[in-house]
């Protein structure tokens, strides 16, 4: 099976779905609405929006739900194809880099914060908020949260600090594949799970023969699921050299 297609990330969902998994979106988790057996399904909207209106839509015809975080940067956020993913049932959320953009200023990110977050109300009315991971800067965007209470704007929830991760199994495919934590400076928890699992097939056996644990949460970036040749190609190479650099940042 080639990895990181649109073909595979649809086996993936129903390799997850036959062998009795529910799919929620970040804001039903934190609702308390999800099974025993359950994917809090993210995506992270951080280059090639159109990508994620492709996945958006086999979710739907799957009457699958997830949670879409897009970016203020023009790569990310198109008002037309949010409008659409929120059209077609699913969470939007807004996917937070304030303090790197304001080099560490914590008054201005934090009214940017607001002024953003009432942009993507128009779409849907955002009640999750995920931090981006902004690798080139010093600046980690949580760290906004030290000084003021995301609460306090009506987010019910912030993956990073929401979910208890020793309870929930982290499967993130930063890095362009599933075991990237070396690749990764900031999208990584603090978990009790021995799991690893290096590509698609491997996490469709798992839930195939029992080992993959009952409760996850995905997070996949859909600028890398493609059925384009060219963009498949072209995607491969870049986060190949990307992971080099993420490499060198982390000292590793």
């Amino acid at each position: 099976m080639k990895d990181f297609t649109l073909k595979s990330y649809c086996l993936l969902l129903e390799g997850l779905k036959e062998t009795g998994y529910s799919f929620y979106t970040f804001e039903e988790y934190c609702e308390q609405k999800t099974a025993e057996k359950f994917v809090i399904l993210r995506h992270d909207v951080d280059l090639k929006a159109e990508n994620s209106l492709a996945t958006a839509e086999i979710e739907c015809e799957m009457c699958i739900r997830a949670t879409y975080y897009f970016r203020v940067v023009p790569q990310s956020n198109q008002p037309d194809i949010i409008r659409a993913i929120a059209g077609l049932n699913h969470e939007i959320g807004y996917h937070y880099e304030d303090l790197s953009l304001f080099n560490g200023n914590s008054e201005k990110s934090i009214n940017h914060f607001e002024q953003k977050l009432a942009y993507f109300r128009q779409f849907y009315p955002v009640r999750t908020a995920c931090m981006h991971g902004s690798p080139a800067s010093r600046f980690d965007n949580r760290d906004l949260w030290k000084t003021y209470n995301y609460k306090d704007f009506g987010i019910i929830g912030e993956p990073y600090f929401d979910i208890d991760f020793n309870k929930v199994f982290y499967l993130t495919d930063t890095g362009r594949c599933w075991d990237g934590e070396k690749y990764s400076v900031r999208d990584k928890v603090k978990s009790g799970f021995k799991q690893s699992y290096h590509n698609t097939r491997n996490i469709i056996e798992a839930a195939k023969n029992g080992s993959l644990p009952s409760c996850i949460m995905i997070t996949t970036h859909p600028q890398r699921w493609t059925d384009d040749r060219l963009e498949w190609l072209l995607e491969l190479v870049t986060q190949n050299v990307k992971n080099i650099v993420k490499r060198f940042i982390n000292g590793k």
